[in-house]
Order: C-alpha cells, then structure tokens, then sequence
C-alpha cells in the first residue's frame, strides 16, 4: 500500500510517531518556539501555581512553564514526543518542576481542580472531541483558573468565533480572543485565547 502525503504528515505533525515523529518534534520545536514562549508570557505564570501544558510536543513550552512555576504537567498522546518532551526538560524533571504523563485534552488523568493555568498551542485541531476537552480542561482547573489557547488561524478547526462559542458552552467565563503574529515573514498569524474557570 502506498503512503500518502497526508499520511506522511500525520505521522509527522498531526499524530507523531516513528522516526517521521521525532523528526516532525524537531522541526515543531523550531517552529513553534516563539510562539511557545509568547503563550507562556500571556500566562503569566507565577512561582506558587501549577500549570497543565495540553499537547507539549518536543516540550519547548513545557520547559519555560517548569522554570516559570511551581509544577507543570505535560501530558501528551504520542510516546515520541513524550520521549522529546523528556530529554528536553531533563533537569525540570529532576528537580520534580516538570511531570510528564500519557494522556489527551479530553483524558489528562489530573484530578479536579488540581491546576491554576492550562495552556495549549498548536494542537486544538487535533484533538478527538473539543467539546470533550474543553470540559475536562475546565474541569481540572482551580475556581478562577485560566486557560489559554493559541493555534494557527488557518489550521483552526472552525472558525475563531465559533471556537470561542465552544468554550463558553464548556462552561469557561471572561472570554478574551485575538491573533497574534509570530516573527518571521512566513510565519502564520497564531489566533489566541484567554478564558477562566468562574470562581
């Protein structure tokens, strides 16, 4: 049987694995960088809270979360990019600022309440059920907990209002959108979101 592009690009980006996995993981980790750093800024994280990274990747953002805050949980669907994630935030883990677990949006494994900030960039379009993930994610933040979300705007799923709908079914209050353009001539404009569990 043949391959398809489209194949070859799930294996890659879409759902990593294989050698196609952690070669994708190294370019994500390129592309994505500033765009990983600039979420983590929007968060604002401080040195008590704890932070849930939905969809890590080869863990860049994960990384600025763990020496942001006092713990970040990764969790991740992919055994490749959960293996990057490991290597690149190899000291945050040692010093139990990092925690990295098998999971999804909408199965992070956390219990409920358990996190200050979720942040996500780059990976809403790949998740099985947004609806789904959106609950669970309000589900382990703490009373007043913010999500914040960032995905290219031409990738997004639907369109940014109607992810923002989505969010406010699921439950999440003081919605904020906007797109944000990473540096770069060629890089795609990024569309952003902030919420909060209500308190």
């Amino acid at each position: 049987m043949s391959t398809t592009i489209e194949q070859i690009l799930d294996r890659a980006f879409g759902h990593p694995r294989g050698l196609l996995g952690r070669i994708g993981g190294a370019v994500m980790a390129q592309a994505n960088g500033a765009t990983e750093s600039h979420v983590v800024d929007v968060a604002r994280l401080t040195p008590e809270e704890t932070v849930l990274v939905v969809g890590p990747g080869p863990g860049v953002g994960l990384r600025l979360a763990g020496r942001r805050a006092a713990v970040a949980h990764g969790v991740d669907p992919s055994p490749e990019m959960l293996a990057l994630a490991q290597a690149r935030c190899a000291a945050e883990i040692a010093a139990g600022r990092v925690r990295l677990a098998r999971g999804s949006a909408e199965r992070t494994g956390l219990d409920e309440a358990s996190v200050d900030v979720v942040v996500s960039v780059n990976n809403v379009q790949l998740w099985d059920d947004r609806l789904a993930g959106f609950h669970e994610l309000r589900r382990v933040l703490r009373p007043g907990g913010r999500l914040i979300l960032s995905a290219h705007e031409k990738w997004l799923p639907v369109p940014r209002h109607a992810l923002a709908a989505e969010l406010v079914e699921a439950g999440f209050t003081e919605l904020q959108t906007w797109v944000w353009q990473p540096p770069g001539v060629t890089a795609p404009l990024a569309a952003q979101f902030r919420a909060q569990r209500p308190a």
